[in-house]
């Protein structure tokens, strides 16, 4: 029997469909990793599965019992999960003492010698014995999430449930939090992270589910969706870690902002110095001879969309560039062949010499769309 079942679960905000029909299993000691853009529907998921977010139509089962079923008791239900949250919402009024024995005691009816006993047990396991009567306030982010991790482990729960638990903290202590939940995966414990951080998912977990509108878009073990993707989706939220997008409107725009921009991207995310320059010197020169040949002289409005993605995994860059307007391919080498002087411009050039693949060019819906892998 599955630990966690979800049978064709929907969840809606008024007219926006933020997911239908998931249906997943999970199964006791597995690590699950749950990536994907922001908006689609990752963080409710989790929340949904504590009721913390009331789903419209589905069913869900903790350990053999369905906490959506009419009468339920939700809340003895809930006791089987832990939930850690992006932000660590511990009690200020209380000690990190206080904090980790009030669940057990009112809840479990630990004694409270007994829950101390315990808290001491976790607080040795993550290092922060010293810290057992620190207030919240004295704590580093990276502290209190422990603390807050250590929190949902004092309910001994059969699963624990991450919300982005690394997107507060300062990079400085993203670290030492991932470093327990490596510790909790090496002890078998059973876990569903919603997480950003896309080497810690490859690292722990044994299946990751990319979300992407709808729902489940595709799921499979971190090497099928980090190194082999199959949804066209997956595989470009894996190449657009980072992201770098800019829309003209019209014919006389600012090109030095654009220029600027770009280069702060580049130097952002290390990208080489050389190839840095060609994305600049390329976008310019593009997006020029778009404007040239997709719009009338006298157009004083376009619509061209440049996007440029960098991957820390390989350091490929992919540049794509949109345009509306009629139909034109500044790559169509027999549009050059049959008049000598319709020499390809620098762009042109630069992106051809440069391309690792074959430069992918479409038009359809009265949209030029241009593809390049660098």
């Amino acid at each position: 029997m599955a630990l966690i079942e979800v049978k064709n679960l929907c969840k809606s905000f008024g007219s926006l469909k933020v997911w239908e029909n998931v249906n997943l299993k999970v199964e006791e000691g597995e690590r699950i990793a749950i990536i994907g853009a922001s908006g689609c529907g990752k963080s409710v998921f989790l929340r949904s599965l504590e009721l913390l977010e009331h789903p419209d139509s589905g069913q869900i089962f903790i350990d053999g019992e369905e906490i959506t079923a009419k009468g339920a008791d939700v809340n003895k239900i809930r006791l089987k999960m832990g939930m850690v949250y992006q932000k660590f919402y511990l009690f200020s009024h209380m000690d990190v003492m206080d904090n980790l024995c009030l669940a057990p005691v009112k809840l479990l009816g630990m004694p409270r010698k007994e829950a101390e006993e315990h808290a001491m047990e976790w607080l040795a396991k993550v290092g922060l014995t010293s810290k057992a009567h620190a207030w919240p306030e004295r704590l580093s982010g990276g502290q209190q999430q422990r603390i807050a991790i250590c929190r949902s482990l004092m309910m001994k729960p059969k699963v624990l449930l991450f919300d982005e638990p690394t997107s507060a903290l300062d990079p400085t202590m993203v670290g030492e939090v991932l470093a327990m939940i490596r510790m909790l995966a090496k002890n078998d414990m059973t876990m569903l992270i919603v997480t950003h951080e896309m080497n810690f998912a490859r690292d722990v977990a044994d299946r990751v589910l990319f979300f992407a509108e709808g729902g489940i878009y595709e799921e499979g073990s971190p090497e099928e969706i980090f190194d082999n993707p199959k949804g066209e989706k997956t595989a470009a939220f894996i190449r657009k870690l980072k992201y770098f997008s800019y829309e003209i409107k019209q014919r006389d725009f600012d090109l030095l902002e654009m220029q600027g921009q770009i280069h702060s991207f580049t130097e952002k995310y290390g990208i080489n110095a050389k190839l840095a320059y060609r994305l600049e010197l390329s976008s310019e020169e593009l997006i020029y001879e778009m404007i040239a040949g997709c719009y009338k002289k006298s157009s004083k409005d376009v619509n061209i969309a440049l996007e440029i993605s960098y991957s820390e995994a390989d350091s490929s860059v992919m540049f794509s560039l949109t345009s509306g307007g009629t139909q034109f391919n500044p790559f169509d080498s027999s549009r050059t062949a049959q008049n000598s002087d319709d020499a390809p411009h620098l762009g042109v050039q630069l992106l051809k010499k440069t391309a690792k693949e074959e430069i992918k060019y479409d038009f359809s819906n009265g949209i030029n769309k241009i593809e390049i892998l660098l």
